[in-house]
């Protein structure tokens, strides 16, 4: 088996980094940069969003796993004083997959016929520096809406609790296939009106958000952020594509929930 190891890059991870990946190749498994089976990402959640999208382009061959050295490990399944017993795990034992829904996301510009596609884990949000978001929200291509307000986030299941949570957003089982659209700070009075709601959109409906002024947006896929002038639509839905999850014990959704969000503990 082909792995690669993706490290936060401070001492403690650096060094859980270098240990397993001289154990594992100690058991002839390969290290392999351009086409692992498996990645092992060693840091928080932001280095596991950066370990998926390095290698987004082989969701279909290539499973993931976390160990957590950050302040936050909803990705991660394991802790560094269980490094020894994770290093003989992938050594020895053939791993389970777990499978999570995606957004995909494309963006579209007024100015040509080209297009932009992303796939995010956790979310997708659309901001502006320039006032209040505009958008025209048409959902299976019928229009439900004129929002304005701060922006939009666009969550995946697994991302329901990131960003989305802390903007009132709901918590979904990643075993429902579906994407949440969530608001920030929405403009409701007598002249405009929107839902008010976070909607929860299952696999088979697209959403399109069509910006009703000519204002450049601020487009985040998970932790990358660019700036977008000229956006004709932007198209959300849950993709084809799955990101793989290398179990070797259960970690059930919602005690990952539970532990991060109600149990007491350090961080």
């Amino acid at each position: 088996m082909k792995f690669k190891i993706v490290s936060k890059g401070d001492k403690r991870s650096n060094k859980i980094k270098s240990t397993i990946k001289q154990y594992l190749t100690d058991f002839d498994l390969e290290y392999c940069r351009q086409e692992p089976d498996l990645v092992i990402s060693v840091g928080g959640d932001g280095t596991f969003l950066e370990a998926f999208h390095r290698y987004v382009h082989r969701l279909d061959q290539t499973a993931f796993i976390g160990v957590h050295t950050g302040h936050l490990g909803f990705y991660a399944d394991w802790l560094p004083d269980e490094v020894e017993k994770l290093i003989i795990e992938i050594a020895k034992t053939p791993y389970q997959v777990v499978e999570y829904p995606l957004l995909e996301v494309i963006i579209r510009s007024k100015l040509d016929k080209n297009e932009s596609r992303f796939l995010a884990l956790n979310e997708s949000t659309i901001k502006t520096l320039e006032g209040s978001v505009v958008m025209d929200v048409e959902i299976k291509g019928d229009h439900f809406e004129t929002f304005r307000g701060d922006g939009l986030c666009i969550s995946t299941p697994s991302g329901s609790t990131a960003y989305n949570k802390a903007l009132g957003g709901g918590i979904i089982h990643p075993s429902l296939p579906s994407i949440q659209l969530t608001e920030m700070a929405s403009i409701n009075n007598r002249v405009f009106r929107t839902i008010g709601s976070p909607l929860i959109l299952p696999k088979h409906h697209t959403c399109m958000l069509k910006p009703m002024n000519d204002r450049s947006l601020i487009i985040t896929i998970d932790h990358y952020t660019k700036t977008y002038e000229n956006v004709k639509s932007i198209q959300c839905r849950v993709a084809k594509e799955k990101i793989r999850f290398a179990r070797f014990r259960p970690f059930p959704f919602w005690d990952r929930v539970r532990d991060s969000f109600v149990a007491e503990g350090d961080f």
